[in-house]
């Protein structure tokens, strides 16, 4: 109730901000002749790291689809299929509109006020779950179809032959935050779908990951009918193998819903390796994006970002395996569809410092 008194108060307070001020960004955005010539370089990044072991799984795999309303994904065929091989959180919210900010904050545990889509980037002082992961030992990348190299900062990238919207930068969470963009090491475990072919023949996949798939493939330009399908052809032979399944927790899940004007619930499904007797089922606790930070901090006792990381739910799989009491969150008036004034909205706001998690 602290936490949601806070917030209301922090609006009403933002609500008076000066109108105009918002941050500007100068788009990276190569040519491509550029393009071809980084290509032919680029070396993605080798997984080597020993995996350290979580409290209940030992990969946390992230798949994101697109615009969604909860009803209309969850019953496309394709993904009533897909929820009976796993559990399907149906109390599960997107936190804001449109993309990008929710991309934002499933890996910083805020979207600091961002409420577009165009260029943005976070200074390197803003850490993200990636450097928790790092600060353990746990390997971390993302795979991206369609990016055209490892490492790749454009703005987008075309298909080279229909031109249409392939890769987009805003569906890529990590390579908004500078802190990792600045580091070249950091740069290279951001990859694409043909890396993650490799890594997976070569038994080398890291032990956290977010996919995207590309503009198609995930619903954005097309429909629930392309995004369902390509979740079933991409996640069943992956759930057939056990290099793969063994001890990976996969979210299936979308961004935002599409219909602005109703609560941002969004389908998110938890594959793997689920238990038997948890195949079919449902979960009604409450969660959202920043439950994807959450979970992981609690599988792997990691630290705290400080952020809205603080306090959010874990999915209960997890949290009944570990002991930690999640919160029964009051369903009235909630509708996480509005952005909240911050520092990308206004450039008097300044970077609110991490808080205590107490």
């Amino acid at each position: 109730m602290k936490l949601v008194s806070l917030i209301t108060a922090f609006s009403l307070i933002s609500g008076l901000v000066e109108a105009g001020n918002e941050r500007k960004f100068t788009t990276i955005q190569p040519d491509l002749t550029e393009i071809r010539k980084a290509q032919a370089t680029a070396q993605p990044y080798e997984f080597k790291e020993e995996y350290v072991p979580g409290k209940v799984f030992d990969r946390f795999y992230n798949i994101w689809l697109e615009n969604t309303d909860y009803d209309k994904a969850a019953g496309e065929p394709h993904m009533k299929d897909l929820r009976k091989k796993g559990i399907t959180l149906t109390n599960y919210w997107a936190v804001t509109h449109p993309s990008q900010p929710n991309y934002l904050a499933s890996v910083a545990g805020d979207y600091f006020g961002l409420d577009h889509d165009e260029f943005v980037r976070m200074p390197a002082n803003v850490t993200t779950l990636a450097n928790l992961l790092d600060a353990k030992g746990i390997s971390w990348g993302e795979y991206q179809e369609h990016s055209p190299y490892p490492g790749f900062q454009g703005f987008n990238f075309s298909n080279q032959e229909t031109y249409a919207n392939d890769y987009v930068r805003k569906h890529n969470p990590l390579v908004l935050m500078d802190v990792i963009t600045s580091d070249e090491t950091q740069l290279s475990k951001i990859k694409n779908f043909t890396d993650f072919e490799h890594d997976l023949e070569a038994k080398k996949l890291p032990q956290w990951s977010f996919i995207t798939p590309n503009m198609t493939n995930d619903g954005h330009d097309s429909t629930i009918k392309v995004a369902g399908t390509w979740s079933k052809n991409f996640l069943e032979p992956l759930l057939k193998n056990d290099y793969f399944t063994e001890k990976t927790l996969v979210v299936l899940t979308f961004d935002e819903n599409e219909t602005y004007e109703e609560p941002n619930r969004v389908l998110a499904i938890l594959l793997g390796d689920i238990p038997e007797d948890l195949k079919g089922t449902e979960d009604d606790t409450f969660y959202d994006h920043y439950s994807l930070i959450s979970t992981v901090q609690e599988n792997w006792d990691l630290p705290k970002l400080g952020r809205n990381d603080c306090g959010a739910n874990v999915f209960k799989i997890i949290a009944d395996k570990t002991g930690y009491e999640n919160i029964k969150v009051d369903m009235d008036g909630v509708y996480n569809n509005k952005s909240v004034e911050g520092w990308f909205s206004d450039k008097h706001i300044p970077l609110p410092p991490p808080h205590c998690c107490e």
